[in-house]
Parts: structure tokens; sequence; C-alpha cells
């Protein structure tokens, strides 16, 4: 029997192979993967190849080893089932469905501690890494009661971002994106209003928190403008190689706005004294399992049918939020 892997192998293109299924050593599992999810924010930047040249993956997850050339594989969103075991791992891991970091690929192979069981459905456990990448933007940002909070970009995380928002008491919860289906998403998990961003000028300002997730430089700009006196930028968004020009010769200088970047792959030393990755992945499961975002999920594709699946992403954001695909 042989599995299947995607790989990128160029500019905005993938192909579907053919690859052995492993064996897992002593130490390691099997599993079937049962679906994984595309990110539209990182990975399309590799799928465009706008990432810089030699960059690594990513060396806090270990099945992303090795640079962002082409030919690779990557992907972090990968649920599935344990199928077998090694001779040192105990056998009640066997039918358990478990998430991982992972690259798109039918069947892989990973130690216990490099999964993480779960109870959730394949389709709700697809969302941990924007929900994970989420909290720790919330976490970093730590909106008071009463705050005027700003969300720019309403994708897949941007979404996350504006639900578990949703649930803090805070004056004014606002979010922007092009796209009229990814407004009106935002506003039934939790925004009191969204705009479109050439609306954000004179509808919007003074804001004491506000969340850059666009993915687009020129929104860097909208964010530091709509921004009050002392207030804060969190910026997610990874531009990759993408020019980023802001003005800052007006207002910027005596605003006293603190721009600070949130990534998900480590946490900031200052939540060190009662927060560490188990924990944080520990509120993501729990807070999933309780909350309906069946709706952010808007395309499935059977993996043979991948390239389709970027293409609608790259061709239709109006119409893509979230896209998975399937393992049959």
């Amino acid at each position: 029997m042989t599995g299947r892997a995607l790989y990128f192998t160029g500019p905005r293109t993938v192909s579907v192979r053919e690859k052995p299924i492993p064996d897992p050593g002593a130490d390691e599992l099997l599993v079937r993967t049962e679906r994984s999810a595309i990110s539209p924010g990182t990975e399309l930047l590799v799928y465009r190849d706008q990432v810089p040249d030699g960059m690594s993956t990513d060396e806090t997850i270990e099945p992303l080893d090795g640079t962002l050339s082409y030919p690779l594989q990557y992907g972090y969103s990968a649920v599935g089932r344990v199928t077998d075991v090694g001779d040192s791992v105990a056998e009640e891991w066997l039918d358990r469905r478990v998430f991982a970091f992972h690259p798109h690929e039918s069947h892989f192979v990973a130690e216990p501690q490099q999964v993480v069981p779960t109870t959730l459905t394949p389709q709700q456990a697809v969302l941990i890494p924007n929900l994970e990448a989420a909290v720790n933007f919330v976490m970093d940002a730590r909106p008071r009661i009463g705050a005027r909070v700003a969300v720019l970009g309403q994708g897949p995380v941007g979404l996350l971002t504006t639900a578990l928002l949703a649930e803090f008491p805070l004056a004014e919860l606002v979010t922007a994106d092009c796209y009229g289906k990814r407004r009106s998403l935002s506003r039934s998990l939790g925004a009191s209003s969204a705009l479109p961003p050439d609306e954000l000028s004179g509808a919007v300002e003074d804001t004491d928190i506000t969340f850059e997730l666009s993915g687009n430089p020129n929104a860097l700009d909208d964010a530091l403008d709509i921004t009050g006196y002392a207030g804060q930028v969190i910026v997610g968004s990874w531009y990759g190689t993408k020019d980023v020009s802001l003005d800052l010769g007006g207002e910027y200088h005596r605003s006293h706005v603190r721009m600070q970047s949130s990534q998900v792959s480590r946490l900031d030393p200052a939540h060190a004294d009662r927060w560490d990755k188990d924990r944080r992945m520990e509120f993501v499961r729990s807070w999933l399992s309780e909350t309906d975002l069946s709706a952010v999920v808007t395309h499935q594709f059977g993996i043979d049918r991948a390239a389709e699946g970027y293409q609608l992403l790259e061709n239709s954001p109006d119409e893509a939020v979230q896209v998975a695909f399937t393992y049959e």
C-alpha cells in the first residue's frame, strides 16, 4: 500500500505524490490522516513564493524540518487516527484520534509527545493552530474591561480572534475585511460592526487595541492611524517578502503607540510565570469543544484535488475562508 503526500513544487504549483506508508519505529505512532487544513496566511505565502529564500520552516515544529525552498512539504494542521504503534509504545494509543502540526499527507509517523490526543471532531480539530495563534494574540494584548478594540483582517485567524474577544466585556469590537462573506461571519461571531477597510477612516478612531491580522502590509498604516494615544497595535501578520512602508512622519511620533509582534511558536516571556504551551493548548481544546465554529470551514476537497483548494483561496477569497482536505 502507498500513501499520498502534497508537495509545493513551484510558485502556485502543488502536486500530490504517492509515498510509501512508513512503519512506526519502536517509539513512534503511525497516524492515518482524516483531515488537514490550509493555513491561508503563512501557507499561501509559501504557495505564492513570497517567503525569503532559504528561510527555515519552523525550528519549533520537528516535522517542518529544512527550509522554505521548492520542492517541499508544508502545512501544520493534521488530524487522524493512530493505526499502529511501535514496540515501546502502549497499545492504548491504537485508534485514538490525535492532532499534529504536520504537513498534508495521508499517513505519517510521530512520537507520542509530538501529537495531541483529542475528542474533538476532525472539523473542529483542524482549527487548533489558528485558534492557538488567536489565543496568543489576545494574551499579548491583555484587553481591559470597556476597551475599544479593532481587528483588521477576517480570515480564519482573524475570525477566531474576533470570537475570543467577543467574550470580553468590551465597549466596542470593530472588524475590517475586504470581503462581504467574511464581514458577515465576523458579525455572527460577535463583532459589533464589520467594515470594508476603506471605510475605517473616520468611522473608527481612538481604539485602545488594534490587531493587524490581514497579511496586507498597507493595513499596518491603517492600524496605526485608528489607534489612540498610548494604545497598542498587535501585529500577527507575517508579510513574507512583501514590502512594508509606514507613514511615521506625522502623528505617530507623538502618539506613544506601542507596536508589538505576536507569533504563536513561543510564548512572550511576560506570561511565563503562569503559562506554558501545554496550558495554552488545554484552553484551546476546551474552548473549541464548547464553541460552534462550523461556519469558518467553508470548503473541503479530497487530497487528490488539493490544487483546486489553493486556486480557490488564490482566486476567490470572497468565497473561501477555511479550506480543508479529506483523506479517503
